[in-house]
């Protein structure tokens, strides 16, 4: 049966890969499903800690942070949409556009 430490190392692993996507990436989309592929590293390592400490606590805290996580993509999405109606493409440096 796998530890706590496998369910981390998971967790890390999938933390970093949407941390690079973040950082990396220019297309709007892609960055989105990185940052949802982050919150969902956390709420892996919630429920791991959960289930090794035999406590509910963190599986409430992942409903939290999957209510976070729709409102974030839909902003995010809407924004998207925003962008491409006026600039007729997606990219990243169109948002610094959006102030006026």
């Amino acid at each position: 049966m796998p530890g706590i430490e496998h369910y981390l190392v998971l967790s890390a692993i999938l933390f970093t890969l949407g941390m690079v996507g973040v950082m990396m990436r220019k297309n709007v989309i892609v960055i989105l499903m990185s940052v949802e592929l982050m919150l969902n590293a956390v709420n892996l390592s919630f429920v791991a800690f959960s289930h090794f400490n035999a406590d509910i606590k963190g599986q409430v805290m992942v409903f939290f942070v999957m209510t976070v996580a729709a409102a974030e993509a839909g902003v995010g999405l809407a924004l998207a949409v925003a962008v491409y109606k006026k600039f007729k493409e997606l990219n990243i440096r169109f948002f610094e556009q959006l102030r006026g």
